[in-house]
């Protein structure tokens, strides 16, 4: 399917999947390597991992600015899932010695975009790795809040956000600067799950 995919196709969201498509297959490639879900101690190393990046971003999905892009984004939020879901493992809660890539201050809503579209893809791809979790007798009230869909489902809720991606006013240069976020994003959860499993 990912190869019918194409830099030039309509739909921003497709072409970003295209530009960024051999950093994601990487970094998939790279966390199924480790066995996340072999045993709950795993687990919890990949739990830390999705923290730390969920940490990253947080602030987007409160940011004036982009809310005002996608008003639905407060309710994507998943930081505080994935530290309940912590909780749940009996593990403490992680902390960090940096501030978060983005804060409170102005931000490039491209860049954002970029950085929220690989959370956002994430999510959508978490059915498989809820699954996963039940073998761990993990599910979406215990352990693996953070992997449960969405109410109205995770293929809507997808489609909700490449819409309003699709829909940005972004030229080309946006749209570049939206890819580089993209691959930064990647390229910084590659970056927290080697920690995590080290």
């Amino acid at each position: 399917m990912n190869a019918h995919v194409s830099i030039h196709d309509p739909s921003r969201a497709k072409r970003l999947k295209a530009r960024t498509h051999s950093t994601h297959e990487a970094l998939d490639s790279r966390i199924m390597s480790l066995e996340p879900f072999r045993d709950r101690d795993r687990y919890g190393r990949f739990l830390k991992a999705q923290w730390g990046f969920h940490r990253e971003i947080d602030a987007l999905y409160t940011h004036p600015d982009l809310v005002a892009l996608v008003p639905d984004l407060p309710e994507r939020r998943r930081l505080d899932l994935i530290a309940q879901d912590i909780q749940d493992l009996g593990q403490p809660a992680p902390s960090a010695d940096t501030p978060p890539i983005f804060g409170q201050g102005p931000v490039d809503a491209a860049e954002a975009f970029g950085w929220l579209y690989v959370a956002e893809g994430s999510n959508l791809g978490a059915a498989f790795l809820l699954k996963a979790a039940a073998a761990l007798d993990l599910d979406e009230t215990f352990g693996a809040r953070h992997l449960a869909p969405h109410p109205e489902g995770r293929g809507r809720h997808w489609r909700g956000f490449v819409a309003a991606l699709d829909g940005l006013p972004f030229g080309d240069v946006e749209e570049t600067r939206a890819v580089d976020g993209a691959a930064a994003a990647f390229r910084r959860v590659r970056g927290l799950v080697d920690d995590a499993f080290a």
